[in-house]
């Protein structure tokens, strides 16, 4: 058994990384996971949050995904991500800029989707879970923010 894993993150644009690490934790649907050489198969979905790469005991690499799947063999771990970039280059005011703008639609939305029926409930409904979502990603790049900094 190597002491190493085969970790691969993909975005909907290229590979953004390719390397043998010793351990990678991802921010899973349930709850955070961590993939070590020789994991159990597994598939799960992400969510916004921070992938922690480790390269020997200490983390190499943070960076922010808006979310995807990840599957999981005992020798690689891949990530397909909707979006990831650095937590380093998360700009702190277009995400509270983008945080305070979903917030404030969800009330609406939400009053919209209790009276709307039949069709326009369907999309009103659609409409408030991507709000939802938008601030789901938009907190989730603040408190990565907030991690880094301590």
């Amino acid at each position: 058994m190597t002491d190493k894993v085969q970790f691969e993150l993909v975005s909907p644009e290229k590979l953004l990384l390719s390397a043998d690490v010793v351990m990678v934790v991802i921010p899973g649907g349930e709850g955070n996971f961590g993939v070590l050489p020789g994991h159990s198969l597994l598939i799960s979905t992400v969510r916004p949050g921070v992938i922690d790469v480790y390269a020997d005991k200490v983390v190499s690499e943070r960076i922010f995904v808006s979310g995807g799947f990840a599957e999981v063999t005992p020798e690689r771990c891949t990530v397909l991500a909707d979006e990831a970039m650095p937590v380093s280059s998360i700009d702190r005011g277009a995400s509270e800029t983008e945080a305070k703008a979903a917030e404030s639609e969800l009330g609406t939305l939400r009053v919209e989707a209790n009276r709307a029926a039949g069709e326009d409930k369907i999309e009103a409904n659609l409409n408030l879970r991507a709000a939802e979502r938008r601030f789901a990603v938009a907190q989730a790049k603040l408190d990565a923010l907030k991690a880094n900094a301590h």
